[in-house]
């Protein structure tokens, strides 16, 4: 691995680029922080995608990418006079000594639970941190997402199910409400009871130590593979998708569960 030296001369280097970048291509000239922001999502996500993958390679080329972008914001806002790139890194390295007393400070953390309950109070005591519990949740979050997290601060200030068994019977009375709401045949009950359901199957995932967006992404390869075999194995026998009975294809589909 390279040195400290080695590692501040290339983000020096990657600063020094942003800037000539900045002053000399008509493209980069011209970026705002609203034409920007669709390229970060993206970016973000590509970065997702390498992590998902244990690809090691490009999750390197996309930490890249998502530095280039936290340079070039911050080269942006230091020609208006707002920050620039030592007050982002200056912003960061104090919240993490603040909210990490049991490292930097003299507060005891004997173990993660701690250590997440003591983050969210610190949140919550800062100047211009968090005004409630949930408040640092993102709008734009993906609701899946969304859900876990509103549910794991829910829990680091002591709101959460005493036994996490108990959730089962939480999972069974939503899903016979949903049951229910289709009976009755009204569309705006089904969708607010399904909605409840997702919500305590969520919860559920996060109690037993899982990760829904994995585990939903994860559930949504296999699809994927099995599905592609099923297409590319129906082709080679002269068969059409949307020629073929429900049968025909779950043959193709277990043999895939198999052989892809």
């Amino acid at each position: 691995m390279h040195t400290r030296k080695q590692q501040l001369e290339a983000f020096q280097r990657l600063l020094d680029i942003i800037d000539e970048l900045r002053e000399k291509c008509p493209w980069d000239h011209k970026q705002t922080f609203d034409s920007l922001r669709t390229n970060t999502i993206e970016e973000t996500y590509e970065l997702s995608d390498a992590i998902i993958n244990h690809d090691m390679h490009n999750i390197c080329k996309e930490l890249g990418d998502v530095l280039m972008h936290i340079a070039f914001y911050s080269k942006m806002a230091s020609e208006t006079g707002d920050f620039d790139i030592k007050d982002v890194c200056d912003a960061i390295c104090d919240k993490l000594v603040y909210r990490h007393p049991h490292v930097f400070g003299d507060i005891k953390a004997e173990d993660t639970d701690q250590v997440l309950k003591n983050w969210e109070s610190l949140k919550l005591k800062e100047k211009d941190g968090n005004k409630t519990v949930l408040g640092g949740v993102p709008d734009s979050l993906p609701s899946l997402i969304k859900a876990y997290r509103i549910q794991d601060k829910a829990r680091n200030v002591g709101f959460d199910w005493e036994k996490r068994e108990d959730v089962w019977d939480k999972v069974a009375e939503e899903n016979a409400e949903v049951r229910e709401a289709i009976t009755r045949g009204d569309q705006d009950d089904i969708e607010a009871e399904f909605g409840d359901l997702l919500f305590s199957i969520i919860n559920a995932a996060r109690l037993y130590g899982v990760n829904p967006d994995n585990a939903l992404e994860r559930t949504n390869k296999k699809f994927i593979k099995r599905f592609n075999y099923l297409e590319t194995e129906s082709k080679k026998d002269g068969k059409t998708l949307g020629d073929m009975t429900l049968g025909e294809m779950d043959q193709y589909w277990d043999r895939a569960k198999t052989e892809a």
